[in-house]
Formats: C-alpha cells, structure tokens, sequence
C-alpha cells in the first residue's frame, strides 16, 4: 500500500476518532448541563414554594395580631387568605419536592390544622375581651404552633437554597470540563485536518453557548433577568465573609397594592410593570451592588460594604425613582414600594437571618406606610404592653366615664378678650390613673382606633359647645385631626352629621391638621379641607414650622389660622433666630389672609412681643392651662372680675 495512501487512511481514522470524541464530548456536555441546570432550577423552585409558605405563616401573623388590635377590620378575611395561600405553596412543594418534603409538608400541615384550631378559639375570646384567655391561648398555643411551622419552614428553605448553590456549583464544573475536552480535542482535530477545525469550533461555540444559556437561567428571572433569590442568598454569604471595614446592608422592596395592576389591567401590563421597575431600581443603586428579584412582586438589593445610614439614603433614592409614573404603553400607572433595611453585624451575622431582618422591617414599613424602615430589634419582639394599652383604650371609648376633654383658651391680644378654646383628650385610667395624651395617642394613631379618638372628642366638643350657646356665650372650639382622619373619606360625612345633631353652626368648629398630615396625600386632603371649608368649618394649620412647609400647597389650601409652633414661641425672646421665625409666620399668615396664633406663651414677655409683632391671638400657660368646661367658666368670671376692678 503506497505511503500516501497509508497517510490518507492515518488521517480519515484520526478524523473518524476525532468526530466521535467530538460527539462524545458533545452528548456528554449536552446531558451533564441539561441534568446540572434542571437540579439548579428544581432546587431554586422548591426553595421558592418554600418561601411563599414561610411568607403565608407570617402573614398569617400580622393578620391575627391586627384582629386582635382592631377585631371590627377585616383581618379574619386577610388570615383565612394567608392560610389558603399557605396550603397553596405546601401543594407546590408536594408536587415539586422529594420524599422527606412530602413528610415535612404531612407535619406542617398537622400543626398548621393546631394553629387554625388555637386561633378560631383566640379570636372567639378577642371578641368577648376576654383579654386573659386572649394572652392565654396566644402564649400556649397559637405562639407555640407558629414558631415551630415557622423555624421548620425557615430550615427547608435554606437547605434547598444551599442544595440550589451546590447545583449551580456543579452547572459550572460541568462547563470547565466541556470547555477543556472541547479545546483539547479541537486542537487534536486542528492538527489532522483544517477543515475538521471548523466544524470543531462549531461544535465548540454551540456547546459553549448552550452551556451559558443553562447556566443563566438556572441563576436568573425569566421575566426581569435580574438575580434569583439563590444567586442572592449566595452573594450575601460571600460578602458577610469579606473582609471590610463596614458589613453588607440588605434592602428588601416591595411593591404596594402590585395585585391591583394584575386584577384591573391584566398580567401583561404587570409583567412590564416588573421589568421596569427592575430597570429603575438597578439605574438608582451602584455597580457594585445585586439587585435580585425573589418572588412575586418582591425585589432584594444587596449592599456590599454600606453601614445602616448609607443603606437608608440609597433605600430612600430607590424609593424617590419608583414614584415616578411607569409608562405601560397605553396606561401609566403610579406605584408605591414600602423598603425595608437590615445591616449585619448590628442586624444580624448570617445571609437568611439578614434577609429575614429585612423582610420584618419591610412589612413594619407596609403597615406603617412610611415609605422606608430601617430594622429595629423591637420589631421582633411582642410589644404586649401596646397591645394592652389599646385594648384599655377601646374599651374606655366604650365605658363613656374614661376619656374627658380639657379646654384651653385662646386670647386676643388686641382686647384680651376669650376668641375660643382648643378640645383637649384626657384619659383617667381605672387602674393605672391619669395617662398622657403622649402616651396613647400616638399608640392609636398606627391603628383604627383614632378615627374613634377622634370622632369621640369631636362628639363630645359640639355637645358642650351647644351647652355654651344655650347658656348665651359663643365659644368656638378647636378639635385636631390626625393624618390618619384627614384620609378617612367618610370625614365630612360625619362632621356635617354631627354638627346637624348638636345644632351647632359649623363656623364655630375649629379643625386643626398639621403640614405633615397635608403632605401625607396632599390632593386627597385638599379636596377633603375643601369639602369642610364648603360646610363654613374654619380650619387651622397646627404646629406650623415643624412640618414641610411648602408654600406652594399652603397658599393652596382653604386655611383660615396658621398656629405657630411654640417650639420657636417659648425662646423668642433670648433666641433671635426663634424671634424671626416667628415674625416670619405671622406675615405670612398675614399675607395669606390667615389670622396668626401663637401657643405656648407662657410669659408676659411673650405676649408684650407677640402683640408688637402683630400676632392676632395667643394660647399657653400665661393664660390658663388646659382645664374642664366647668372651671373655664369660673376662669371666664375671675378675668371679668378683674378687669373691672379699678
């Protein structure tokens, strides 16, 4: 046989070889990076029903602690809702999970039928106030229960997320050994044949791509191409064990009222929705920051290296770029996102309990609707004497024997004439006695219960106004509104009841709301201050120079008095900067049409240079100090006895 011939049969072996290790490499690539991506994404799955079950007990929660604080809401509707949606995900993991998931989820659901039981029993007694048996059930049982589906459903969440890791650990070690069979055999090939090598590198190319695509989507969100909550988990374990001078900070975002886009204009819109909040939150945060979406509508930025206070202002500038209005095409739409803030060390020293600081402090910030909080030890903790405090309060607006009201006057300083008086809440506790107004106001205004308040005093105010004006004196009376009650759309449907039961003319009732309660929701407070202002109610802005400020909304709102703080009131006369602050609300207030007071004069001094100033009217302890209906009537006497005498 000739050499050449010999050379040619040498090289088409040598080719042959080459192809079918070519292949082998191939199917083996193909097989190890199809079987390594569907463990990752099996894992990452069954991580994710986890954590919607863990999410539906904590929300199961927050659902039965708000029915014990407020039973007439509908937090039963929002805990039955959290319990459905907690066997959803257990039926996730039964159909996605393996052998000992399925016995885990037979447990769970054993206890979950405990908890259900405790709390039919703790929510029968919430509704007799039989606050013992309450506490009783809560802490044997209902509390009991909770923490242990709650601590089974936390460890299955990070064994699966940790088994997700190992996966995408083994995807990549998979595509080492592709990549380095492909090049060794290409460049076998290359030395046999020009034209085998570039069907090699085809090969090679394709290979590689597949193995890329695999490893991204086992790692990634199909919708938004962010992170998953694995790649997360696993960033934030690496840079809790960086070593830095400042540790990692946590931001856990979530959308409000996200359900409503999906219910009213379809999941197309929501899915853009998501992307471009996605795009926003990625542009506000810096390069070397995660954003990652973890489910739902739910989104986690990590913060290598950021302490708390650095992590709070990019949370705030998050915030400021999803307020902004998302084009969706043929609709925009206007969000809001409630951001939650952990910081390890001070927070927490481990990736789940980080994320899990974040995630409490998020929904504190949901409830609360302040926009971003930072987390707070507190907030992990059962606050029973809040509880308590309100019960006592519900229950005292219940009794009618409890809660009383002071009035305060307020003074002319043109005549020293009585111009009206300001409602005061005072609450004389059974047991505990005298509780300040600082003590349980603002416990109740994170609730319900201070429309209630407030509804109570406003009650009670028009009803001794009507007492005065059938004695013959005109006294107007001031009531303050919270925030809470300015938003409340049923506000000037009970003032203008009221006022019809009592027969008092509305321009005798004084409502104060601060600048604060106006920023709140600035167009639906103008149009509820408007609808006041139509029934002839006088309004007052209260502790004006404490709050935004914002000329341009006040010289919009139908305001009649501008109350000036008495924090700049009470040193005007040693502080100059207090002194112009104050001559700078009194003509403004001027300018506005508004009539000025001042509060808390508590020196003639004070009055002598308020009255030079030009202010109209003043109120503090120069005066008198907060007292009865009753006594303001013998105040009234001794001023008139007084300045009678020669």
């Amino acid at each position: 046989m000739p050499r050449s011939h010999l050379k040619r049969r040498v090289a088409l072996v040598g080719l042959a070889a080459v192809l079918l290790t070519l292949t082998g490499v191939s199917v083996f690539g193909t097989v190890a990076t199809r079987d390594a991506a569907r463990a990752a994404q099996s894992a990452s799955s069954v991580a994710e029903a986890y954590h919607l079950a863990h999410e539906a007990v904590g929300l199961e929660e927050i659902a039965e602690q708000q029915y014990r604080l407020e039973p007439e809401s509908n937090a039963r509707g929002q805990h039955a809702a959290a319990a459905q949606q907690l066997q959803s995900a257990l039926k996730l993991i039964r159909e996605r999970g393996n052998a000992r998931d399925l016995s885990l989820v037979d447990l769970i659901q054993t206890l979950q039928r405990r908890y259900l039981d405790a709390v039919v029993r703790l929510f029968a007694a919430v509704d007799k106030g039989d606050q013992t048996l309450v506490r009783r059930i809560d802490m044997d049982e209902v509390q009991h229960t909770s923490v242990r589906i709650d601590y089974l459903l936390q460890q299955a969440t990070a064994e699966h997320t940790t088994a997700a890791g190992r996966a995408n650990a083994r995807l990549n070690q998979v595509e080492q050994v592709v990549f380095f069979a492909t090049l060794f055999t290409f460049a076998a090939g290359l030395a046999l044949i020009v034209v085998f090598s570039a069907v090699a590198v085809g090969y090679q190319r394709r290979l590689m791509r597949q193995a890329t695509e695999s490893a991204h989507r086992a790692t990634h969100d199909a919708l938004t191409g962010l992170p998953n909550r694995s790649v997360f988990t696993t960033r934030t374990a690496e840079a809790l064990t960086a070593p830095a001078e400042a540790g990692p900070s946590v931001l856990m975002l979530d959308l409000d009222r996200f359900k409503e886009v999906n219910d009213t204009l379809g999941h197309h819109y929501g899915d853009e929705l998501l992307r471009q909040v996605a795009r926003r939150a990625s542009a506000a945060v810096r390069a070397t920051d995660t954003v990652a979406r973890l489910a739902g509508d739910e989104f986690a930025i990590l913060l290598p290296t950021t302490g708390s206070e650095d992590a709070v202002r990019l949370a705030q500038r998050v915030q400021s770029e999803l307020h902004r209005s998302f084009d969706l095409g043929d609709v925009t739409v206007d969000i809001e996102a409630s951001i939650g803030v952990a910081s390890a060390p001070a927070d927490a020293t481990g990736a789940d309990e980080l994320l899990r600081c974040a995630d409490i402090a998020m929904y504190t910030a949901k409830d609360a609707k302040t926009g971003t909080v930072a987390y707070r030890p507190a907030m992990h903790a059962d606050d029973s004497s809040r509880l308590l405090l309100l019960g006592d309060l519900r229950r005292a607006l219940d009794a009618e024997d409890q809660i009383s009201l002071a009035y305060q006057p307020k003074v002319r300083l043109a005549d020293d004439e009585l111009s009206g008086v300001e409602a005061l809440v005072r609450w004389q506790h059974p047991v505990r006695g005298p509780i300040a107004p600082n003590d349980f106001i603002p416990v109740a205004e994170t609730t319900g219960l201070i429309n209630r308040l407030t509804l109570y005093v406003l009650r009670h105010a028009l009803a001794q106004t009507r007492a005065w004006l059938d004695g013959g004196r005109e006294v107007p009376v001031a009531v303050n509104l919270s925030p809470r009650c300015l938003l409340d759309p049923n506000l000037v449907d009970h003032v203008t009841r009221m006022l019809g039961e009592h027969r008092v003319p509305a321009s005798l009732l004084r409502l104060e709301v601060t600048e604060s309660a106006v920023m709140a929701n600035p167009a639906q407070a103008t149009a509820t201050l408007r609808q006041l202002h139509d029934l002839g109610v006088h309004l007052s802005i209260d502790d004006y120079g404490t709050g935004y400020s914002s000329m341009a909304y006040l010289k919009q709102l139908p305001v009649d008095e501008l109350k000036v703080d008495r924090t700049f009131v009470q040193h005007m006369d040693t502080d100059h900067d207090d002194a112009v602050l104050v001559r700078g609300a009194i003509e403004l207030g001027h300018n506005l049409g508004m009539t000025v007071v001042a509060e808390g004069v508590e020196a003639g001094a004070h009055a002598a240079a308020l009255y030079e100033l030009g202010c109209d009217i003043a109120q503090g302890y120069h005066y008198a100090r907060p007292m009865p209906a009753a006594q303001l009537e013998e105040w009234l006497r001794s001023r008139r006895v007084a300045a009678a005498a020669p």
